[in-house]
């Protein structure tokens, strides 16, 4: 009987989705097996390659004008799994990949975009928004989002507040903003609070631009917040794992529209079959750009690892660059940037050597 290779990648962030990494370490497969029966899963964690992870071609995908990170209108993608249910990722409204590196300034960034899609999407019929969080330029607690719902916010003066997590210190006074007539899912590939020592601030607004006296303004703005989350009754936002998501907008999501918090990871691989397809397969190979310890906490490759080994299944990871880990079997491009020949021909080495079959 011939082999079943299911190949369940995520993207390799800066390069390829999900979808032609995908198809990249098909063809190597092939070359080591050619009779072999290969399933292609993308997948993706909420961040980035959702859409193409969740979305079928030729599925219905819009381009709507909304406010980009610093104020300047982008065309960010909405999508729709049917004609109830829209779908984005947050990082295409207000995105770190919007932005030069220059350009990057956490203190004025604004998740506004992401209100304005919500908005576009209910207003455009949809019953059930999902949203995935991931690659925000942002560390404002999801108040820029608020505030393409309606919400205003304002200092001890009463003086409207001006956008970024760097003015949230001063915050004394929220208004509320409009009602959203849909469920909204938010899609988190991490389990960081919106605060504390291992807080959104601190985890995430160096990677955004943010110098250590940043990310103390930034922490003291969102703990600010948070206080005024607790004031308003819900002091479980503070904490509630995953709310530290994209600067906070995990937390900014669940209290000013209502969303529910879910594990990207999971919610992907049920909307996409990964477990009936694992249950085929003789071997898996999953991986990402870089694979390090953060991949085995939430993230999709590190799922579908895990999964595949609780199936005890043959497991290897394709990455760029990668940790080695004691009991995984990692093949790596050992930090270079691949393009589409040498992912192939990094999934034609791991079907080798899953099989014990001669280098190529």
């Amino acid at each position: 009987m011939p082999q079943i290779v299911l190949i369940a990648p995520t993207a390799f962030k800066g390069t390829f989705g999900p979808r032609a990494v995908a198809e990249a370490l098909a063809s190597g497969v092939r070359r080591a097996l050619p009779e072999a029966v290969v399933l292609n899963c993308p997948i993706a964690d909420g961040g980035d390659g959702l859409l193409e992870a969740v979305l079928p071609p030729g599925a219905l995908r819009e381009r709507v004008r909304v406010t980009g990170p610093l104020g300047a209108p982008v065309e960010a993608a909405l999508g729709w799994i049917d004609p109830q249910t829209a779908i984005f990722e947050s990082a295409s409204a207000c995105g770190l990949a919007l932005l030069t590196l220059e350009k990057r300034d956490p203190l004025r960034a604004t998740s506004r975009g992401v209100g304005e899609l919500l908005f576009e999407a209910v207003d455009r019929g949809a019953q059930t928004v999902i949203v995935g969080l991931g690659g925000t330029a942002t560390v404002d607690g999801g108040t820029g989002a608020a505030r393409g719902l309606g919400w205003t916010f304002a200092d001890a003066e009463g003086r409207p507040l001006p956008e970024g997590g760097g003015a949230l210190p001063m915050l004394a006074a929220m208004g509320g903003g409009w009602g959203l007539a849909a469920r909204v899912i938010a899609l988190t590939d991490v389990a960081t609070p919106l605060v504390g020592p291992e807080g959104a601030a601190q985890v995430f607004a160096p990677q955004k631009g943010a110098t250590p006296a940043h990310v103390t303004h930034l922490a003291a703005g969102l703990e600010r917040l948070a206080q005024l989350f607790t004031r308003s009754g819900r002091p479980e936002l503070a904490s509630l794992p995953g709310g530290g998501a994209a600067g906070g907008l995990g937390a900014g999501l669940v209290y000013f529209a209502k969303a529910d918090l879910a594990r990207g990871a999971e919610w992907v691989f049920e909307r996409v079959g990964f477990d009936a397809a694992l249950a085929k397969a003789d071997l898996v190979l999953t991986g990402e750009g870089m694979f390090d310890r953060t991949s085995l906490v939430g993230k999709a490759a590190g799922e579908a690892m895990r999964r595949a080994q609780a199936a005890r299944k043959k497991v290897v990871v394709v990455a760029a660059r990668a940790e080695q880990f004691a009991g995984l079997h990692i093949v790596s491009g050992a930090g270079q940037t691949l393009d589409a020949r040498a992912i192939a021909a990094l999934g034609e080495r791991a079907a080798r050597e899953a099989f014990g079959l001669p280098a190529a």
